[in-house]
């Protein structure tokens, strides 16, 4: 729950802020017609300051705001799993018209009230008033916007994305990241009993679980691959409150909830296995018709090694010893010394430790 309304007030936070701005955009080139459409009246009195304007502006960014992020955090979290694209896009559609019709009639009803303007607002009224549907086209338009930025937020990472439009990424660039490679146990023997479209079905289900708990520690996908997940953060945002850790343990805590659903679905309980390791690597930016951020580096490597441990020492979660000496594991969590590990073409051994519930 807590991780919920973590990630619906961030939301609502920056639908404000853009829907702020967009409204106001938009009544401003009104007042001014810098549009210019021939034969569109023009719904605001020339009369009315700037500043009242641009109220009414925010007013309407922020009526708008709010139940945008209401209807997008209701069909991330809860609509998009039982919905395919076409009909989520679809039904959103109906929504939002439904949204923008009532909450301009109520606004042009307070504007009227507050400000004094003059609308041609009786039943039915947006049906043939040309301003409307503008508005409509404008509203569709930036909200195609958002979403692009939803989706580039999420396939980079809120940090990343602002600097591959800066051009950080341009040239190779040094940087401290934490990884976690995080694997299915025992992926073999489940894929064998299940088949491949259910076991393909279990790994689904187990990432949008993840899913769940990724904006609220903070991480960002680096890649999917097979039943493994690698993730990644930014090294002082991964040790901040341990969100390295706590974020696999709230992962496994989500899994233990549902054992009934995947014990009646597909008659296995999933369990994970993670390593840990951060340090400083190279990014930059690669490809041109399927860009993405690629890391080099041994970091990458010595945290998939150490998941490979996992299987030997019979644990959960491993963890380099660098990356333990920056952690603050307080009463929550407990250490436990597993021994070191050689690395290839490394003459120096990594010591790891499990981590455990305290």
């Amino acid at each position: 729950m807590r991780q919920q309304l973590i990630y619906f007030l961030r939301l609502l936070i920056a639908t404000l802020i853009y829907w702020c701005l967009v409204m106001c955009f938009f009544i401003l080139i009104r007042y001014y017609d810098l549009s210019g459409e021939p034969g569109i009246e023009v719904a605001f009195s020339y009369e009315a300051s700037i500043w009242e304007l641009t109220r009414f502006g925010m007013f309407l960014g922020i009526f708008i705001g709010l139940f945008y992020a209401i209807v997008e955090f209701l069909f991330d979290r809860f609509l998009m799993k039982r919905l395919y694209l076409g009909l989520s896009i679809l039904i959103r559609t109906w929504v939002y018209l439904l949204l923008l019709i009532s909450s301009t009639t109520l606004i042009m009803e307070l504007a009227e009230a507050e400000w004094g303007f003059d609308f041609d607002n009786e039943r039915g009224w947006w049906q043939t008033n040309r301003m409307f549907w503008v508005f409509v086209i404008y509203f569709g338009i930036f909200s195609l916007g958002f979403s692009f930025l939803k989706i580039a937020k999420e396939r980079f990472g809120r940090e990343n994305f602002v600097k591959l439009l800066l051009g950080k990424y341009r040239k190779p660039t040094e940087e401290q990241r934490i990884f976690m490679f995080l694997d299915l146990k025992s992926s073999t023997t489940i894929a064998e009993t299940l088949g491949h479209l259910s076991y393909s079905g279990l790994i689904q289900e187990c990432f949008l679980d993840l899913n769940d708990f990724l904006s609220g520690h903070r991480a960002e996908v680096y890649q999917y691959v097979g039943d493994e997940a690698v993730i990644s953060w930014q090294f002082d945002v991964g040790i901040r409150r341990n969100n390295c850790i706590k974020l696999f343990f709230a992962f496994q805590d989500r899994l233990e909830k549902r054992t009934e659903h995947y014990l009646e679905k597909y008659s296995v309980v999933p369990e994970f296995k993670a390593g840990l390791h951060g340090g400083e690597l190279v990014v930059v930016e690669v490809g041109n018709v399927k860009k993405e951020l690629a890391y080099h580096g041994d970091v990458i490597n010595t945290a998939a090694r150490i998941q490979k441990e996992c299987n030997k020492y019979g644990e959960k979660l491993l963890i380099s010893g660098s990356l333990l000496e920056r952690l603050d594991l307080s009463s929550d969590y407990v250490a436990k010394a597993m021994g070191e590990i050689d690395l290839k073409g490394k003459k120096e051994k990594i010591p790891i430790f499990a981590i455990q519930k305290a």
